[in-house]
């Protein structure tokens, strides 16, 4: 079963063609489309449909809103495992790996994955979705590069987000001394990629980086 993942560096909305592409894939199967947030202070009607909008223009039409943590987790399950696509919001990264990883909800995430289901994360739900997530200086409060267990859609893969917005080069460098020559990109806001059972295939919008033989390479 072809797996298909959808990382964007900064927060919604999809680009226009991955837009397009997403709302092709998950317009294959049965269920609304899931997004899970985790919620900030202002009231999340006013923000949430952002994340759809462009699908919703696309042609996608069914979308089920999961705030967390007020939701339980046994409804985030059950919604998840009748669900035609997942979206994971951004935010605090911390928060949302302590929210999904390692739990019910990111193991059905990672069983829908599996099945074919999209997955879709923007900022803070692109870096839990490998297996190592990565956090910037600039993204949690010691200030400090910091690492953590996320849901391992994709092993072996070292991402940034915000890159230029940023300035985050020496945050990626970091990244690939601490755990080596791994896959790696750095995604800026307005921008994401589109990987195919693992495989970059697709990446619209700013720019898409990575480090290989310790240069920094333009790639999109």
């Amino acid at each position: 079963m072809d797996k298909h993942l959808f990382l964007n560096g900064g927060g919604p909305p999809f680009t226009q063609d991955l837009a397009r592409k997403y709302k092709d894939i998950a317009g294959e199967g049965a269920g609304p489309v899931v997004v899970l947030f985790v919620e900030r202070g202002e009231s999340w009607e006013d923000y949430a449909p952002v994340y759809t909008r462009p699908l919703a223009d696309a042609g996608l039409t069914e979308f089920r809103y999961l705030p967390l943590p007020a939701t339980p987790a046994d409804v985030v399950v059950q919604s998840i495992e009748t669900c035609s696509g997942i979206i994971i919001g951004g935010g605090d990264t911390d928060l949302y790996a302590d929210y999904i990883v390692d739990t019910a909800i990111g193991g059905a995430i990672k069983r829908r994955y599996e099945s074919g289901v999209p997955v879709a994360g923007f900022s803070a739900g692109a870096l839990i979705s490998p297996e190592l997530c990565i956090i910037s200086a600039k993204d949690n409060e010691s200030r400090l590069f910091d690492h953590r267990k996320g849901l391992n859609l994709i092993p072996e893969l070292l991402l940034s987000v915000h890159f230029t917005q940023w300035d985050d080069e020496d945050h990626l460098r970091t990244a690939v001394r601490t755990f080596g020559e791994l896959p790696n990109y750095g995604i800026d806001e307005e921008t994401g990629i589109y990987l195919l059972n693992g495989a970059l295939e697709m990446a619209e919008g700013g720019g898409v980086y990575s480090v290989v033989n310790d240069i920094l390479t333009k790639i999109h």
